[in-house]
């Protein structure tokens, strides 16, 4: 009997299987090997390599492979291929859930119609309803003009589940392709943002547009590639060479973060003592409050294993974002950078640390924060660009975080910048400081010449007496005991000592329970 003769028996379901097959292996395929081929030239993978490379061997399990869309003209009604432009599904990383959309730029350039949004609104659905996280492969052509307002009314329903997911489940937008107009601002919206260089970028309006606007002439990489985004705007927080390198990282950051926000980050074991002395900082840190050092040397010294992972690393240098771990236990750190604009906050660093900190609270990460600041950038720049505004921003990050929070200050902490980075007045659950902290309302160079100005400009010889009523001013208000006196730190500690005591507080904080006032939301500065 032939698969034709009984359609509906035991042979006609092998036969309709076999076809379901076929279809399946039509769709995988994409559209051609000459797409294929094209999109190899210029140095990306496809859609299913990257997800691939993204989640772990054979866990993939995709939604709506057969879907097509069902718009007319233009030629669309003629053209109708599998997926849509877009594949959708779940996997897991490193044995936990992952939720993934990707673009592919083989089928209409990856641009996004009804169907193609409506796909992602169900994954992304799919995504918060499970509490997993949710990573983007963006490699569109934005939207799908023939389709008009309906495309538009579907990236729509992307931001309004990108903002309902905002600290409900990680999101994750990876720019491997060019990505202009409305279709940025999905990213913009997620928790982070990877680019790779030369391959992928971001604007609202391209370079022609600029063009025929301003008369201004510009690459679209100068305009809107991976460097420009991850060193002046802020917009990337992690940049790479190449796709494979970029995706590696995806994995790593997700390793670190919590399926949701009723979760913790996962714990790992480790072999580096929670003990461990860190003598080397008494030599890395020098006691003279003027010279600058490299703090990421003191991170690595400090977190397990010296392995951690910077955010934002190319953008507002004079802070340091960072998530690593501290006997297993994932942290946030947050820690001026002496060696850059002598580690001021100004408002690039204000903002950089004010997400982060949100971020880190919003998913259960305690947050460590080290000083070592003068105070904020004076001048007419920072003044007329909104520091107070900016600088409001991280003040209110630090306020309104419940996890675990620790300060430690390594020297200076002076000003307002002392009470915005986490001091104990705005809630730090424990302040430390090493015995070359200098906290104060500023440096007793200037102090001294603003309460002592009238002494010394009668002084025979100013300099000598400006240089004693310094040295007077020190001892009295700036020793490094002064704040410990009087409760503002908990302890003056042991620099070498800092991994074990931060651990075991660490270790006390970590069944914390805050509350904050019933309200909808808060209104932070802008």
């Amino acid at each position: 009997m032939s698969l034709t003769e009984t359609p509906s028996g035991p042979a006609g379901a092998r036969g309709r299987v076999t076809e379901l097959h076929e279809i399946r292996a039509r769709a995988v395929a994409g559209p051609s090997e000459k797409a294929t081929e094209a999109q190899h030239a210029k140095g990306k993978l496809t859609a299913r390599e990257r997800i691939e490379l993204l989640l772990d061997p054979d866990s993939f399990r995709e939604v709506e492979q057969l879907r097509r869309h069902r718009a007319t003209g233009f030629g669309l009604e003629a053209k109708k291929p599998y997926t849509d432009g877009v594949i959708t599904g779940w996997g897991t990383v490193e044995g936990r859930t992952v939720f993934v959309y990707a673009h592919d730029f083989r089928v209409f350039g990856g641009a996004l119609g009804e169907a193609h949004a409506t796909k992602i609104h169900k994954i992304m659905d799919m995504a918060i309803a499970a509490g997993a996280p949710l990573v983007s492969l963006n490699d569109g052509a934005g939207a799908r003009i023939q389709e008009g307002v309906s495309a538009l009314a579907g990236y729509g329903g992307i931001f309004q589940r990108n903002t309902k997911a905002s600290g409900v489940i990680p999101q994750i937008s990876v720019m491997l392709g060019p990505c202009a107009g409305g279709a940025a601002y999905s990213p913009a919206l997620t928790d982070f943002v990877f680019m790779v260089r030369d391959t992928s970028q971001m604007f609202i309006t391209g370079p022609d547009v600029v063009k025929a606007v301003t008369g201004e002439e510009i690459t679209q990489n100068g305009l809107g590639g991976a460097d420009v985004h991850a060193e002046a705007s802020g917009v990337c927080h992690f940049a790479y060479d190449d796709e494979e390198t970029c995706i590696a990282e995806v994995r790593y950051l997700l390793s670190l973060l919590p399926q949701n926000n009723r979760e913790n980050p996962p714990t790992v074991m480790t072999g580096d003592p929670a003990d461990r002395r860190c003598e080397v900082l008494l030599d890395l840190v020098p006691a003279d409050g003027s010279r600058p050092y490299d703090m990421a040397r003191v991170i690595e010294e400090l977190v397990d294993d010296g392995d951690y992972l910077e955010v934002h690393e190319r953008w507002a240098r004079n802070i340091i974002c960072a998530l690593g771990r501290m006997d297993g236990q994932v942290v946030g750190i947050v820690a001026n950078q002496p060696q850059v604009l002598a580690g001021v906050l100004d408002i690039g660093a204000s903002e950089k640390a004010a997400r982060f900190v949100q971020m880190c609270d919003a998913f259960n990460i305690p947050i460590v924060t080290f000083l070592d600041v003068p105070g904020f950038l004076p001048g007419v720049d920072q003044e007329h660009g909104g520091i107070i505004r900016h600088g409001a921003k991280l003040l209110y990050a630090y306020c309104n975080a419940t996890v675990p929070r620790i300060s430690i200050v390594l020297r200076k902490a002076y000003g307002g910048a002392y009470i915005v980075m986490d001091s104990q007045s705005i809630g730090a659950d424990l302040t430390y400081a090493w015995p070359t902290n200098e906290i104060a309302v500023m440096g007793a160079e200037g102090a001294a010449n603003v309460i002592f100005r009238r002494r010394i400009a009668e002084a025979e010889d100013p300099e000598v007496v400006r240089a004693r009523l310094i040295k007077e001013y020190k001892a009295e208000l700036m020793h490094p005991y002064y704040a410990a006196e009087r409760g503002l730190v908990d302890d003056v500690i042991d620099p070498a000592e800092t991994r074990e005591v931060l651990i075991k507080s660490l270790a006390m904080l970590r069944t914390k329970h805050a509350d904050l006032p019933s309200r909808k939301h808060g209104n932070p500065p802008q």
